[in-house]
């Protein structure tokens, strides 16, 4: 004999887990469009306008964390881990840019994974900001640029990565590093630094 109510119970916890899943997915979205509107000021020099962004998307990213979190499963997704490393992306970006400075790991109420990742991809931004400084004849900038993305490389490859996208992600670093060595190495060569 078949227990119905059983099988009713199966049923009402799928369609919660499919509901939460849809949220989740829309509020992920919401952060990753924070953390484009923050990179995009960022790189505009608009400063102000990419601050007045940073309580809204620690809000979103909050609110995305606490809907997945009754669902293990939806935690560890794509969307959640997605947002997640945007948003460390958007927001490394945004303080290297003022200050010089990596935002610490610690002051991002992100995973280690997410973390890492966000980093990987800031250093595509950062080599973005490079070459455009280098445009600007802001040759300072760009050194600063090459020394960040070249400490960044040194520390992760103290780790020993297993994990798939993070090792594939990391590699993307090498590029960015060399890319920006290439620009310095020219204008040391032109005497511009």
């Amino acid at each position: 004999m078949i227990n119905k109510t059983d099988f009713e119970q199966l049923q009402q916890e799928l369609r919660s887990f499919e509901e939460a899943r849809e949220k989740v997915i829309s509020k992920s979205r919401e952060v990753v469009k924070l953390s484009k509107q923050i990179i995009y000021a960022t790189h505009r020099n608009d400063l102000h306008h990419a601050e007045k962004l940073r309580p809204a998307i620690k809000k979103e990213l909050a609110s995305l964390q606490k809907m997945a979190a009754p669902h293990p499963g939806l935690h560890s997704s794509g969307s959640v881990t997605m947002a997640e490393q945007e948003f460390v992306e958007a927001i490394c970006f945004l303080d290297a840019v003022k200050n010089g400075n990596l935002t610490p790991h610690d002051q991002l109420e992100v995973s280690t994974e997410s973390y890492l990742l966000g980093l990987c991809d800031l250093t595509g931004e950062l080599l973005r900001r490079g070459i455009n400084a280098s445009i600007k004849e802001n040759y300072t900038e760009t050194v600063a640029v090459k020394d960040l993305v070249g400490s960044i490389y040194d520390e992760l490859m103290q780790f020993d990565f297993r994990n798939g996208d993070i090792r594939r992600k990391f590699d993307s670093i090498k590029y960015a590093l060399s890319k920006l060595e290439d620009v310095v190495l020219e204008l040391k060569l032109k005497g511009k630094v």
